[in-house]
């Protein structure tokens, strides 16, 4: 199972700005299922001016393999890379559940990279786990 979060006023399409959203649906994902897990809503901040809310924002997301958003600046790229987060950009309006779907598909057969490497990351992390229980 992997976390992908999505830029959203609606919960149906992604719809904000990675700076100025005004909140994240995050989903859990895996080759059968799929569901909503949280909604994270923020208040309203200027776009310019406010480089403490971008940490924040990418705190959230930490677990998350990538977050789909309409636009992205150079910091906020930056910082999500840096934890290993893919920032995605699609078209406004772009369907979350066909974002999904798309994904799901692609995890069984031909996952992009970031995906590939962020399932790889999490299987060597539960083998870790697993070899310290007793």
């Amino acid at each position: 199972m992997v976390k992908i979060a999505f830029a959203t006023s609606d919960r149906r399409v992604v719809n904000q700005h990675f700076g100025a959203a005004e909140a994240f649906g995050i989903y859990e994902l895996g080759e059968k299922e799929m569901r909503l897990i949280e909604v994270a809503e923020f208040i309203e901040t200027a776009m310019d001016g406010h480089e403490g809310k971008l940490a924040a924002k990418v705190e959230l997301l930490l677990d998350c393999a990538a977050v789909y958003c309409n636009a992205a600046g150079a910091s906020a790229i930056q910082q999500l890379l840096a934890k290993g987060i893919q920032p995605m950009r699609v078209d406004e309006g772009t369907p979350i559940d066909e974002l999904l779907l798309g994904l799901q598909k692609s995890m069984v057969n031909d996952p992009p990279v970031w995906l590939a490497k962020h399932i790889k990351k999490q299987t060597r992390h539960f083998a870790a786990d697993e070899e310290w229980e007793e």
